[in-house]
């Protein structure tokens, strides 16, 4: 048995593991590489000939351990390269993978009309283009990838060949997220892996805390917050009526929260009605401007059973988990401009995340001259995005080509971080007995984060932790 670590080594974003149990070959996620740019991964698609480093037509299975791009994002191209397979999930998983999906196969359409020299409404054309990238898919190719999912429960063991079986548990982080356990029989011998996907936190909004995993032979564990320990420890309601006490009622001003469309949106939502439930939300508008996550919020209520108790229980009490009064969905572009007309303190929720692409583009450019203005970071934000420029006190950014002052309020909260810190990695890593844990890989960090957490996890007795380079292949 041989596994080949293909992304998001040494770095947060990219995740694809290969493992080849004789002649068959799995696939674990198979996601975008956010830290190359274009030039960069034009040139490594052309040397490799592909988006992939190996030949996708050899792969037989896919297992995604959850729905984010960046563990996702690339399984259209594997079709597009011939792949056949089938890829295994957990049923929420299948529905907000497409809902990403579809949402960036879009964003490539636009982008495909750019290189044609098209505009947006069509009634200009030009000569076709000689260059595609090799990553751009279309809408087609998400549908022939959907056609080909296959959704599983958790706590289940599923054969997936002759001599692998696997076992889907939940991780929380996102809803449908799991650890994906992996048995294989090989030359009469049972060996087990353990991919931790992305490991959640626990009492996080709406989420079931991580499952336990049984003891496994070999551990590959995500390592993001690998040498940090979030620092917030209020409630969420705690930390986000006080946000919006000093920011909304204190002095006349709108907050503005960049976050992610899928996940991210939803714990806010939760929590805003939360408090508007128990009255300690003002009459403010909340303006939740992204079409995806509308789509998104769907899901999370289509599977309520799948949420923690508490939301449950909130469920069955008060029959809606996201709606309130004062909500206000945005779907159209023009929508989504007119909010800078609107004069009364108010609460804009725009993606993405890390101020990177998408309309909250527009909200931050409209507002970060505005004194009176709070721009509220509550995740992680990758180096040289315009978050992380955000998060680190730049006095001037430049912004949809426009060169602006920072005069609003930048604030920082992590209590809606999805991402478990070092003592939730270290309480996942401790449930396996380090005596008969042969190695844990360390994978979806950053470089220093992960040599962080292998002392850590050293000092507590795990004495066989590896950080695989890109393309390095362990023989298990």
């Amino acid at each position: 048995m041989k596994l080949t670590f293909w992304g998001a080594t040494r770095q947060v974003t990219g995740s694809m593991y290969l493992l080849e149990v004789d002649d068959y070959r799995i696939l674990i996620d198979c996601g975008v590489n956010f830290d190359l740019d274009e030039k960069e991964k034009k040139a490594l698609y052309d040397q490799q000939k592909s988006v992939f480093p190996f030949d996708p037509t050899l792969v037989n299975t896919v297992l995604l351990t959850h729905a984010h791009i960046d563990h996702s994002g690339n399984i259209p191209n594997l079709y597009k390269e011939g792949f056949e397979g089938q890829v295994v999930c957990t049923e929420p998983t299948f529905s907000l993978t497409g809902l990403l999906l579809k949402n960036a196969a879009n964003l490539h359409q636009k982008r495909l009309s750019t290189l044609n020299g098209q505009s947006s409404n069509k009634k200009k054309k030009s000569k076709a283009v000689r260059d595609i990238p090799r990553d751009l898919f279309l809408e087609k190719h998400v549908d022939e990838a959907l056609d080909n999912f296959f959704p599983v429960a958790f706590g289940q063991k599923y054969r997936i060949s002759d001599a692998v079986n696997v076992t889907y548990i939940a991780a929380g982080h996102l809803l449908g997220a799991a650890h994906i356990v992996i048995e294989v029989r090989e030359n009469g011998e049972k060996k087990t892996l353990c991919f931790s996907g992305d490991i959640g936190r626990k009492n996080y909004p709406l989420l079931v805390d991580p499952q336990s995993v049984p003891q496994v032979d070999y551990l590959i564990c995500e390592s993001t917050y690998g040498n940090r320990i979030h620092e917030d420890t209020r409630s969420p309601e705690e930390a986000l009526s006080d946000v919006i006490k000093r920011t909304c009622v204190d002095i006349p001003g709108r907050l503005i929260i960049p976050t992610f469309s899928v996940g991210r949106t939803q714990a806010l939502l939760y929590t805003l009605n939360k408090l508007y439930v128990d009255h300690n939300l003002p009459p403010l508008k909340v303006f939740s401007d992204s079409p995806l996550s509308f789509g998104s919020t769907r899901v999370y209520q289509k599977y309520a059973r799948l949420l923690n108790r508490e939301a449950r229980e909130f469920k069955e009490e008060n029959e809606v988990l996201f709606d309130f009064e004062n909500l206000i969905y945005i779907e159209s572009n023009d929508a989504s401009r007119a909010i800078s007309n609107y004069g009364e303190p108010c609460i804009i929720i725009s993606s993405s995340g890390m101020v990177q692409g998408g309309r909250i583009e527009h909200h931050v450019a409209a507002n970060i001259e505005n004194p009176y203005a709070t721009i509220l970071m509550i995740g992680y934000a990758s180096e040289n995005t315009l978050g992380w420029r955000l998060l680190n006190g730049q006095d001037t950014i430049t912004i949809r080509g426009e060169k602006k002052s920072v005069l609003a309020n930048i604030e920082k909260i992590d209590v809606f971080s999805g991402h478990g810190d070092r003592k939730d990695l270290l309480d996942f890593v401790k449930m396996q007995d380090p005596s008969l844990l042969k190695n844990i890989f360390l994978i979806h960090g950053e470089a220093q984060s992960m040599s962080d957490f292998r002392n850590t996890l050293q000092t507590q007795g795990y004495e066989q932790v590896t950080i695989p380079e890109r393309g390095q292949s362990f023989e298990l």
